[in-house]
């Protein structure tokens, strides 16, 4: 397992970063082939290949990952991929080349893989904009899912998935001089402090929900009114309703000075992954795992289309570790064993189970 997460680290694969990723799919599709048989697709798309492979049979659960990472390339010069008293590090080792890495090496330990498919997509970390309809397919075709997004703290299983979106609020005004005439400018800096503090109060803590202003730009220079500002608000979700209600409040939202205009764009464009997604396939994590726990968290995953499709779906059968989309990024090794059997024997579980469908 170390020999094939090195392959796959020390490719990197940068979302967006097309040549990169065409090399990291033909390496993952290798790897595959080479652990399961078969023929993989490469599914051509504008954020770069995903990798399809399909058990034969009747499909009936889908393991679900990304090959893309978000560390741009050259990253892996300043941190290769390394192996220290036990612990992994390099670039995407935890999100999420280890859980690939594990799924096959626990999968060709399966006498029969008919009835399984995997898709691994080229563009999760960015928006998933062109894996969706392909993952929603394959999900609906399959009726099981199992995404391969590292774990939980302590290994825990991820039952449930916070809605998360980003929007973005242009504020448009009229340039000045600051000292000559500042009073025919329009202070696009100082309606953004306002806007600010309005969206801070659109969450609602209370019932899991998240509004938080992130990142504010402004101004070009500091003798000139700023005519124009802008700034990116996170938002978290736990139900359709909450989804609607903020969509709503962002697109209401108006200038203080009426001089002033905004632009508002996003939207929640993960939906909430609840826990009820994970009713039927939890239990067979807990028979095959005993002690293994499940967690509703924050973060969107592909899980989250998967589930609002009202399909079966559990998360966070990825890497044990931590560090996720940072220099700190690391998987624990004693864990992929066990984490490899985890994997096989849901997937053994589910395909014993008819009416798992």
């Amino acid at each position: 397992m170390l020999d094939d997460l090195a392959e796959l680290v020390n490719i990197e694969s940068p979302s967006l970063d097309l040549d990169a990723l065409a090399t990291s799919a033909r390496t993952v599709a290798s790897m595959i082939e080479r652990h399961l048989g078969g023929t993989c697709e490469l599914v051509e798309s504008p954020a770069g290949p995903h990798v399809h492979w399909k058990g034969g049979g009747d499909p009936q659960v889908l393991i679900l990952g990304h090959h893309d990472t978000v560390f741009p390339m050259g990253t892996l010069a300043q941190r290769p991929f390394d192996v220290t008293d036990g612990v992994a590090t390099g670039p995407g080792v935890f999100d999420m080349l280890g859980g690939i890495v594990q799924s096959l090496h626990g999968m060709s330990r399966l006498d029969d893989v008919s009835g399984v498919e995997i898709l691994f997509s080229a563009d999760e970390e960015v928006g998933s904009v062109h894996s969706r309809d392909l993952i929603e397919e394959r999900a609906l075709a399959c009726g099981n899912v199992l995404v391969l997004e590292p774990s939980a703290d302590g290994g825990g299983l991820k039952t449930g998935r916070k809605g998360c979106g980003t929007f973005e609020v242009l504020v448009a005004g009229r340039a000045a001089h600051a000292g000559l005439e500042p009073e025919n400018g329009v202070n696009a800096l100082v309606e953004a402090a306002h806007q600010v503090l309005a969206i801070n109060e659109i969450g609602r803590p209370d019932v899991g929900t998240t509004v938080t202003p992130t990142v504010a730009t402004a101004g070009t220079t500091d003798n000139v009114v700023p005519a124009e500002a802008r700034i990116k608000v996170d938002v978290r979700v736990e139900s359709a309703a909450e989804k609607q209600r903020v969509e709503a409040a962002m697109a209401a939202l108006t200038a203080v000075d009426e001089s002033a205009s905004l632009t508002v764009t996003g939207a929640v464009n993960r939906p909430p992954m609840p826990e009820s997604a994970s009713a039927t396939l939890f239990p067979i994590a807990v028979r095959v795992s005993p002690g293994i726990e499940g967690f509703a968290v924050g973060g969107g995953s592909d899980g989250n289309f998967t589930a609002a499709r009202g399909v079966a779906t559990l998360d966070g059968l990825g890497a044990v570790g931590g560090g996720a989309h940072a220099d700190s990024e690391h998987v624990i090794v004693e864990t992929m064993p066990a984490r490899a059997a985890l994997v096989a024997n849901l997937v053994a579980g589910i395909l014993a189970t008819p009416d798992q469908e």
